[in-house]
């Protein structure tokens, strides 16, 4: 219970727990998954189709498997909340970011609307500069434990 004239602090935790919480966290999941549906339901079965779907199907367990262990840590902006190194993250620095893109570059392929495509390949350097960033905020806050970590793992 909040104390009277305390203001209600809204992290990404505390948004977690409401609705428009779990719609920030999950949504773009969502909707790369409504993308993958309507390229499986109203694209024509190209070769672009099938690896399109294929690199989905791999991807999208992935990307939702490293949100998941991410658990709390997770955050729409870059922050410090906790130093995940089990699950994927032991192998693997950015797995949210690495199977997100991928997931959705395997939607969008499979969807076959090459002007969309391109503009979901020409975002791919926006994941990376995320990921850049947040490897800054973590090691300030995590220093040599960070830097070890980075030793151990890819991308």
């Amino acid at each position: 219970m909040r104390r009277p004239g305390s203001a209600l602090r809204w992290t990404g935790v505390a948004k977690a727990r409401t609705g428009m919480g779990k719609v920030l966290i999950w949504g773009d999941v969502a909707f790369w998954l409504a993308v993958l549906v309507a390229a499986i339901v109203l694209r024509p079965r190209t070769a672009a189709w099938v690896a399109g779907i294929i690199l989905a199907a791999i991807a999208f367990p992935l990307w939702i498997a490293a949100r998941v262990q991410l658990g709390s840590a997770f955050s729409i902006t870059p922050q410090a909340r906790g130093l995940v190194t089990s699950g994927l993250y032991a192998k693997m620095r950015h797995p949210v970011y690495f199977f997100g893109t991928v997931a959705s570059l395997g939607a969008l392929l499979a969807l076959q609307i090459r002007p969309l495509f391109l503009i979901g390949v020409a975002l791919v350097p926006l994941s990376w500069l995320r990921a850049r960033r947040e490897q800054q905020v973590l090691a300030a806050a995590f220093g040599d434990e960070y830097r070890r970590y980075v030793q151990k793992t890819w991308f």
